[in-house]
């Protein structure tokens, strides 16, 4: 089946106090962005599209040095996640088939939860599948529901909320695999309507959902999924993980 990964790699990150795309924010010496580069190619996926925004020409350099075989879609105005996936629409039109789309500043999202999360997509003939982790402290993380058979029901963001959702440790680690087709059948039904006015990716899980169709959790074995980093803080935390745990 043919398999191509969406990462998104827009962001800025100005509490990193950096003058590169969040990204490109170093763990081990190596930026994250190629981090998650690696695991999509280590999961057998050498169809990429890197979404780009924020000093755009940082990314396109470093894939041409690096001669990293990808393609770019500049994301102009930074207006959400959903947003960042429609700049992609003409590659997964021609792609066809599964997507996986990723957050290019989560570096520890490893080949086998690439792989397995993928297995279990297609076993359940699922139009999409949320990659989740279990945090002891999910403080901060959307909080995955899900319903009677297992399935997703929906997410829901920290400040949204109740007392009883705040209590559930599995998280969203902001990883999706998709069925293509059933992604851009409902990409352009997204709404701007919060206080932000952007476009959300999970609300596309909430339309597919809403049209019948069979939206799966996969869990990783990893809490490690999720992590990512938005100061140079949390930053130093991802390194000292990395080193931690063995991770090259």
């Amino acid at each position: 089946m043919n398999k191509c990964a969406v990462i998104l790699a827009a962001g800025e990150g100005k509490r990193m106090k950096s003058n590169m795309p969040k990204p490109m924010s170093e763990v081990l010496s190596k930026p994250m962005l190629r981090w998650v580069i690696d695991s999509v190619k280590d999961a057998g996926i050498d169809n990429i599209c890197i979404v780009t925004g924020y000093k755009k020409e940082c990314i396109e350099e470093y894939i041409k040095k690096e001669n990293i075989n990808a393609v770019t879609v500049y994301q102009k105005e930074r207006l959400g996640t959903g947003h960042a996936v429609m700049m992609a629409k003409d590659f997964l039109e021609e792609q066809k088939g599964d997507v996986v789309i990723l957050c290019g500043d989560a570096p520890f999202m490893d080949k086998d939860t690439i792989k397995n999360a993928y297995a279990a997509h297609k076993e359940g003939g699922c139009s999409a599948t949320v990659i989740s982790a279990m945090l002891s402290d999910p403080t901060g993380y959307g909080r995955i529901l899900r319903n009677s058979k297992g399935n997703l029901e929906k997410i829901v963001e920290q400040k949204d909320a109740d007392e009883k959702t705040l209590k559930i440790k599995e998280v969203n680690s902001g990883g999706y695999w998709f069925d293509s087709l059933e992604l851009l059948s409902v990409l352009g039904d997204i709404k701007a309507e919060n206080s932000a006015k952007e476009y959300y990716l999970p609300d596309a899980l909430k339309l597919l959902i809403e049209n019948g169709k069979n939206v799966a959790v996969f869990t990783a074995e990893s809490s490690d999924t999720v992590l990512g980093a938005n100061d140079p803080k949390q930053l130093e935390e991802l390194n000292a993980i990395a080193v931690k745990k063995g991770y090259k």
